[in-house]
């Protein structure tokens, strides 16, 4: 296939995640693999150094945009304007598509030969179903995450191919791993209120004074907050004040542990769902967004449920508190059923990972594969 060279473009750190997969699943097919772009630290251990900070990428919700328009414009016509004087094979956006495919758009304009690859198929089955159409105009090929997702993309004219979910190559906690957090008293609650820190500003006094309900019930309750080092002092400054101190980790092998040992979790809305159920870890999930975000999202919605377990399985077993019910007492009262029945979920996220493709090739490689085999016809 000849030199090959890669400008990528990640918005957060589950996007910097599937970048850095990809990008090592392109090097062991193609080891002189050249790589520019926008991606956070596990991009940059693969080689790429960033034009910006990815942080600068990670909000969220159209009121939470809104005062950050001006500069994520400039950003947009930044990498734009990169990407094409690097002239890459192709451009692979990564999620984000708010961002990503601002940037693919003005990219294509400039340089209509060159290949568009995003990565992360939009939920079009979950809302706003005419992006697939939209965007298009802008990506000529799609890598999907999901096994139900490839069907909405061709139909709108892109090429697709089904990859598999990162979560299922994610290592779990060994027996050493879970000795870092022994002993743990139970029952021990895991708490995820989200990798954004608009979302960990909003969730975090939620979920404090709902673990204090909790602990009524269960006072030997001890809860666990796994978080990213750029928001380790928002996190405590967050949660210096609740009933029950949580310990914070930032260490990954007892980041597994917590996921391993957890009784039950309290997480916000998101791909955490299959990491815990990577884990077999029972769950509830609640997510507070702007209400003028959340009434709009939920005037476009096209299912019932946003809880990515319970869409794979086909099930509604994972209980999720949206919005307006979003509530303290909603969430101590779902959490306290899950820790007296945590069977119930635990059929739908073993179904749930077989049809992510646990036990296949790792995702990495087959997106990896994917955009080589999408760019062979031009070789």
């Amino acid at each position: 296939m000849g030199a090959l060279s890669f400008f990528l473009i990640a918005g957060e750190p589950s996007g910097d995640k599937l970048g850095a997969a990809l990008m090592a699943g392109l090097r062991q097919l193609h080891p002189e693999v050249r790589f520019g772009g926008i991606g956070g630290p596990l991009m940059q251990a693969q080689g790429l150094t960033s034009l910006f900070a990815m942080e600068e990428l990670s909000v969220m919700g159209l009121a939470e945009v809104l005062p950050k328009y001006f500069p994520l414009k400039r950003r947009i016509a930044q990498a734009a304007k990169a990407a094409v004087a690097a002239q890459p094979s192709a451009l692979i956006t990564i999620d984000s598509p708010d961002f990503c495919l601002r940037v693919a758009k003005l990219v294509k304009a400039a340089n209509p030969a060159l290949r568009t690859i995003h990565y992360v198929a939009p939920s079009v089955w979950a809302w706003r179903a005419g992006r697939a159409a939209k965007m298009a105009g802008a990506i000529d090929h799609v890598l999907a995450l999901l096994p139900f997702e490839p069907p909405y993309m061709t139909a709108a004219g892109m090429t697709c191919d089904f990859v598999g979910h990162p979560v299922v190559a994610d290592p779990l906690a060994t027996a050493q791993d879970c000795a870092t957090l022994a002993p743990v008293q139970r029952p021990m609650i895991l708490c995820l209120p989200g990798s954004r820190g608009s979302e960990v500003t909003r969730l975090a006094p939620i979920f404090g004074q709902a673990l204090a309900k909790l602990a009524v019930e269960h006072p030997n309750l001890t809860v666990a907050l796994p978080t990213l080092p750029h928001l380790k002092d928002l996190v405590q400054s967050l949660t210096q004040d609740w009933a029950i101190p949580p310990r914070l980790i930032l260490d990954p092998a007892e980041k597994r542990a917590a996921f391993a040992l957890a009784d039950v979790a309290l997480a916000a809305s998101g791909t955490v769902s299959l990491e815990l159920a990577a884990n077999q870890t029972p769950m509830v999930i609640a997510y507070q967004l702007h209400p003028v975000t959340f009434w709009l999202m939920r005037r476009m919605a096209l299912v019932d449920t946003v809880t990515l377990v319970n869409l794979v399985s086909d099930t509604r077993s994972v209980p999720e508190l949206l919005g307006p019910a979003c509530t303290p007492d909603a969430i101590a009262a779902a959490l306290t059923r899950v820790l007296h029945n945590p069977a119930d979920q635990r059929a739908a996220m073993r179904l749930t990972m077989d049809r992510l493709g646990l036990g296949g090739e790792a995702p990495g490689l087959r997106a990896a594969r994917s955009v080589l085999a999408h760019l062979a016809p031009q070789a």
